[in-house]
């Protein structure tokens, strides 16, 4: 099924994110570059045992998600593979919560700072702040209040995951993971 504009919009937006470098490529040192990116945000010093666990979860993402989807064994990801190897998850919701899943609870082990199972509104701005730089306070708010879905306070790791699997897969306009990035791709 052809690519809906929404979808490509939003993995064109988050591509320009995870190519940390701005080469046009997804690449082991864009993952090195955001794990550090993630742990200074998140408090963590350079070369911190913190740092390390980070650094080696983004590590794992390039190596066990990315790194396997590249033709003929290469070393990048082009903008282009990266938009159609993504979109095409949106047809097979099994694929997209074992790879992109997979990739969420990496990022809840990361973003779940106390450990308790659920994201904290601060929590949540600290792992924006390192994973997607620029965003104000404002806008990670915001994007909170839209995950929250069951409007507690806290997202659950439910919440969290369901969040970053749509953003990824999702077609629907009015999807509360549209907010991923901090702001709506509606």
């Amino acid at each position: 099924m052809p690519l809906s504009e929404l979808l490509r919009a939003k993995i064109n937006h988050g591509f320009d994110y995870l190519d940390v470098d701005g080469d046009g490529l997804l690449t082991e040192q864009d993952h090195v570059l955001m794990g550090r990116r993630a742990a200074e945000a998140l408090g963590h010093a350079a070369g911190s045992a913190e740092e390390r666990r980070i650094l080696d979860a983004y590590l794992r993402i390039w190596h066990d998600l990315h790194r396997p989807h590249i033709p003929g064994g290469g070393e990048a990801i082009t903008r282009e593979q990266f938009v159609t190897s993504t979109g095409s998850l949106a047809d097979d919701p099994e694929s997209a919560r074992k790879t992109v899943g997979a990739l969420a609870e990496t990022f809840l082990s990361i973003a779940d700072t106390d450990v308790d199972g659920r994201v904290s509104p601060a929590e949540f701005r600290k792992f924006q702040q390192g994973h997607f730089p620029g965003l104000t306070e404002t806008e990670t708010a915001e994007a909170f209040d839209h995950l929250d879905t069951d409007g507690d306070g806290q997202l659950t790791a439910e919440e969290f995951v369901r969040a970053c699997v749509d953003y990824w897969t999702s077609t629907d306009p009015d999807s509360p993971a549209n907010w991923w990035t901090g702001w709506p791709m509606s």
